[in-house]
């Protein structure tokens, strides 16, 4: 997958205010995710329909810690 990134990264609203933050950017067809502490990593690139299904569960509780 080849992602257009164009500076569209976004912090997660959830990120400490010290520097741990997961960092996201979309194209519509793709999404790409990086810790923003480690900015040489190449970042992991999901489809859309992946990512979607990803945080879908994540809303649903199905990562929840019992």
């Amino acid at each position: 997958m080849s992602l257009d990134l164009n500076g569209a990264w976004t912090k997660s609203t959830r990120s400490a205010g010290n520097g741990n933050c997961v960092e996201v950017a979309a194209d519509g067809v793709s999404v790409a995710v990086r810790d923003s502490k480690n900015l040489d990593v190449t970042p992991l690139v999901f489809s859309r329909d992946s990512w979607v299904t990803f945080i879908s569960a994540i809303n649903a509780g199905e990562f929840d810690l019992r």
